[in-house]
């Protein structure tokens, strides 16, 4: 059995995504805000699940530790101006694409000048910082207020895959997951626990490719995955076993604990999902797929 349980039931509460986390002394919390890969998906067939894009929280050690800035920010964001006193965390991108980055803009606590954000990166495929590319999105005609008039303290970081960022006793250790989008994958370890964070596995990956990826992942204790990535336009639920097939072989060949799949695609509805789960569970039974105010405890 693997070192972490959910918290609370499985079953989908539309209240538990709003609700601010907080993690007792001794715990290592995630909880998903976004889900949704490539495009937010906001409708009656993406309730359960939730179509915010990427977005997912760790509070562990008593450190705020956010992976991606996708829509799903926004909504965390709202729950975060509930806190009453200052506020520091720490926003690992895994890539500059607009997915990833979209909720930025929309994070309110980053207005206020008594908060304190970091912000990692690696440099996108034509080079530009993360700094760079939160910058341009915010610029006009895309949106009406530049990053600067964001109040709080921001201090960018450029990484380099197979680089560390030590936060006291927690380690962030990241790997080069996708040459072609220049994707990173994130692995935070505190005590004897750990979760990777690698959400741009993609089928035709070479073979050194994938054996870093393993690596990377062998043995965590839960890991955040994403189904296999297929472009917006050629989308067949006919072949629902080739989404997320990559995610169970890396879990099942790495000696994971759990495997959580993320980033689902735009077209895939609640009911289409509840069969995938079923058959991803058949092939790995401690997985799941995430949905949006999904919390799991690691650790005690």
């Amino acid at each position: 059995m693997s070192n972490f349980e959910l918290s609370g039931s499985q079953s989908y509460i539309p209240q538990r995504s709003t609700t601010l986390l907080s993690s007792p002394a001794g715990q290592f919390l995630v909880k998903f805000w976004g889900v949704r890969g490539l495009i937010p998906t906001p409708s009656d067939n993406t309730s359960r699940y939730g179509g915010n894009t990427p977005c997912v929280e760790m509070h562990v050690a008593g450190k705020r530790l956010i992976f991606d800035g996708g829509t799903g920010l926004r909504i965390l964001g709202k729950t975060w101006q509930e806190v009453q006193e200052p506020l520091e965390a720490h926003l690992f991108f895994t890539n500059s694409q607009s997915n990833r980055i979209q909720g930025f803009p929309f994070f309110a606590p980053a207005f206020i000048p008594e908060n304190c954000f970091h912000l990692y990166g690696t440099a996108a495929s034509n080079s530009a910082s993360i700094k760079q590319c939160l910058y341009d999105q915010m610029l006009q005609p895309h949106f009406p207020y530049p990053l600067q008039l964001m109040q709080s303290e921001l201090q960018f970081y450029n990484l380099t895959p197979e680089s560390d960022v030590k936060l006291d006793d927690v380690i962030i250790t990241t790997a080069l997951i996708n040459q072609t989008q220049r994707s990173v994958g994130y692995r935070v370890t505190w005590q004897e626990y750990s979760v990777a964070y690698v959400t741009d596995l993609h089928q035709n990956a070479e073979q050194v490719e994938r054996e870093r990826i393993l690596q990377f992942v062998e043995g965590v204790d839960l890991l955040i995955a994403n189904a296999t990535y297929t472009p917006p336009t050629s989308h067949d639920h006919d072949s629902a076993d080739l989404l997320w097939q990559v995610a169970v072989n890396v879990a099942l060949s790495a000696g994971v604990g759990r495997l959580v799949i993320s980033h689902h695609h735009p077209d895939d509805h609640d009911d289409f999902l509840d069969k995938v789960q079923a058959d991803v569970k058949s092939a790995f039974p401690e997985a799941l797929l995430a949905h949006e105010g999904l919390v799991l405890v690691v650790g005690h």
